[in-house]
């Protein structure tokens, strides 16, 4: 295995309900809750933070097909931005269109789904997409 890059966001010890509690919007906070326990109970791992904002499970070294640099990264994670929910669910966007269509109002992006609010989608179809995630390699 190479040296893996030195990445900026790192995961770090601060907690994770206090900064989900300190989101200004309380439905934010509520549907980021949300989201933790579905990531929580797919991977069974603990929510860590990562950086300021961004909330991860598990960890897992990713290779980059085009630089060929390796860098430690979550499994599968969140951010609760100020206009949306980033998802990081590191699954191919493309493969899934089918059950994308099922899902409701979301974007996507690289590796990437974006959602604005948990009422605007099918939970169940998102739980599906997080499990699916959670097993990826």
């Amino acid at each position: 295995m190479g040296k893996l890059a030195e990445i900026k966001t790192k995961e770090t010890t601060s907690s994770v309900e206090d900064f989900i509690n300190s989101l200004k919007d309380e439905k934010k906070r509520k549907d980021s809750f949300t989201l933790l326990k579905l990531m929580q109970k797919a991977t069974k791992e603990k929510p860590k933070m990562w950086g300021s904002s961004m909330i991860g499970f598990g960890k897992k070294v990713y290779k980059s097909p085009a630089s060929g640099r390796e860098v430690e990264w979550f499994k599968i994670g969140f951010s609760p931005r100020k206009a949306n929910f980033s998802l990081n669910l590191v699954l191919d966007i493309k493969q899934h269109a089918d059950i994308l269509k099922k899902l409701g109002k979301h974007k996507t992006g690289m590796g990437c789904l974006y959602i604005n609010k948990l009422d605007d989608i099918d939970l169940k179809v998102l739980e599906k997409m997080i499990n699916t995630a959670a097993k990826g390699k």
